[in-house]
C-alpha cells in the first residue's frame, strides 16, 4: 500500500502475519486499525515467521533466515537424530529408478511400515523455504512416493543425514551485495524418464529469493533445446520478480542478467537463425526471444563450473555442492558444521 511517498507491506499466511514499511508511524496506525477490527497478538520486531527464525543485524546490514529448529524437530520426529552426518544430500554415483520398487512380498510388507511419504513431505517446507541446496534431492525422491523401495528410503535418509550435518546453514541477505541476478541450467543425463530437469535461481542482495528444480513438460531433442526451455521458465519468474521490486522499491536501472552455460541456447534467444532446428518447439517457449529483444533481460554465458543452478539439476560431489550452496547465499551459523 502506497501512502504519499511512504509504503506499507503486509505478508500473511493464514493467521501468521508480518508488516513492514518506510514509516514507523504508518506501521503503528495500520496495527491500530487492525486491532480495532480483530483480536491480534503484536509480538513486536519479527523473530519468527512460519517456522523460520529471522535475525537482523542493523550494524552489519544483514538479514538471516534459518530453519534449524525445524530441522531438529523433523530429525527427532523420524528418529534420525543419531544418524551420522554426511556432506552432500544425494550420492551422484547412485541412480534412482522405479525398478528399485519392492521386489519381494517381504520387502513390500517392510516398506508399508516406513513413513516415506511423511518424511518426504516434511522436507518440502525446507526445500521451498530456506534450503535450495536440497531442492533437487527432495524432488527426486518425491517421484517414488507411490511405490518406494529400500534404495529410495536410503536416499531419503541421506537427505536427513545431510541436514543433520548442515542444520546451521541459513540464507543470508546483505545490503553490500549486488542486486538481482539469475542462473538457469538444465540436465537430463541422469534421468530415466527422458525428461530434462530444469533449474533456476535468482539471487538478490547475496541470497536466493526464488529457485526451482523441476522436470520439464516436454522431451527435448538436444542440450541446446533443454537449456532454451529452462531459460524461458527462468525468464518468466524473473519478470515477476522485477515487477515486484518495481512496485516495492523502484524499477531496476539495468536489464536483469540471466546466466546460462550453453552458448547455443543463448544464440537461439537472440535470433531465429536456428528456426529449422526449433520449429517443433511449442511457440510459448519462444517468448524468451521477445523478452531479450526488448532489453528487459540480458543472457550472459557462464561456465558450468560457476553455474549456481547446477546444484538444482543434478547430484554433485561435496566440493561443488558446498561451493554452490555458498553461491545461493547459504552461510553456516553457530551450531551447524558440514562434515565430509
Amino acid at each position: 500500500m502506497h501512502t504519499g511517498c511512504n509504503i506499507l507491506l503486509l505478508a500473511s499466511h493464514v493467521d501468521d502475519c508480518t508488516v513492514t514499511g518506510s514509516s514507523p508511524s504508518l506501521i503503528k496506525a495500520f496495527k491500530d486499525e487492525i486491532k480495532a477490527q480483530y483480536k491480534i497478538s503484536d509480538l513486536g520486531p519479527i523473530n519468527w515467521l512460519l517456522r523460520m527464525k529471522v535475525t537482523r543485524d542493523r550494524d552489519a546490514r544483514t538479514i538471516v533466515l534459518s530453519q534449524k529448529t525445524y530441522v531438529d524437530a523433523i530429525l527427532t520426529k523420524y528418529n534420525f537424530s543419531d544418524l551420522k552426518p554426511l556432506s552432500i544430500p544425494m550420492d551422484p554415483n547412485i541412480q534412482l529408478s522405479r525398478n528399485q520398487a519392492p521386489s519381494s512380498p517381504t520387502e513390500a510388507a517392510w516398506m508399508k511400515h516406513i513413513p516415506y511419504r511423511a518424511a518426504v513431505g516434511s522436507l518440502m517446507h525446507l526445500a521451498v523455504g530456506t534450503r535450495p541446496d536440497i531442492a533437487f534431492a527432495m524432488s527426486t525422491v518425491a517421484q517414488f512416493t507411490n511405490e518406494p523401495g529400500m534404495v529410495h528410503w536410503e536416499a531419503v535418509k541421506r537427505i536427513y543425514r545431510y541436514l543433520a550435518g548442515a542444520k546451521g546453514l541459513a540464507l543470508m541477505f546483505s545490503a553490500g551485495k549486488k542486486g538481482l541476478e539469475g542462473y538457469t541450467d538444465a540436465d537430463g543425463a541422469s534421468q530415466e524418464h527422458c525428461h530434462v530437469i530444469s533449474g533456476f535461481a535468482y539471487i538478490l542482495d547475496g541470497g536466493a529469493v526464488s529457485w526451482m528444480s523441476k522436470k520439464q513438460e516436454l522431451v527435448t531433442l538436444s542440450t541446446a533445446e533443454a537449456e532454451y526451455v529452462a531459460a524461458t521458465h527462468a525468464v518468466k519468474e524473473g519478470i515477476w520478480l522485477c515487477r515486484f521490486i518495481k512496485e516495492v522499491f523502484q524499477p531496476l536501472a539495468n536489464p536483469t542478467v540471466l546466466y546460462c552455460d550453453n552458448q547455443a541456447a543463448i544464440a537461439l534467444t537472440k535470433d531465429g537463425s536456428f528456426h529449422a532446428h526449433t520449429k517443433h518447439i511449442d511457440i510459448h517457449y519462444h517468448f524468451i526471444r521477445f523478452v531479450v529483444d526488448s532489453g528487459s533481460f540480458l543472457l550472459i554465458y557462464c561456465p558450468t563450473a560457476d553455474m549456481t543452478a547446477d546444484t538444482l539439476t543434478k547430484a554433485l560431489p561435496s566440493v561443488k555442492a558446498k561451493h554452490f550452496a555458498a553461491a545461493l547465499g547459504l552461510r553456516t551459523t553457530s551450531g551447524g558444521v558440514l562434515t565430509r
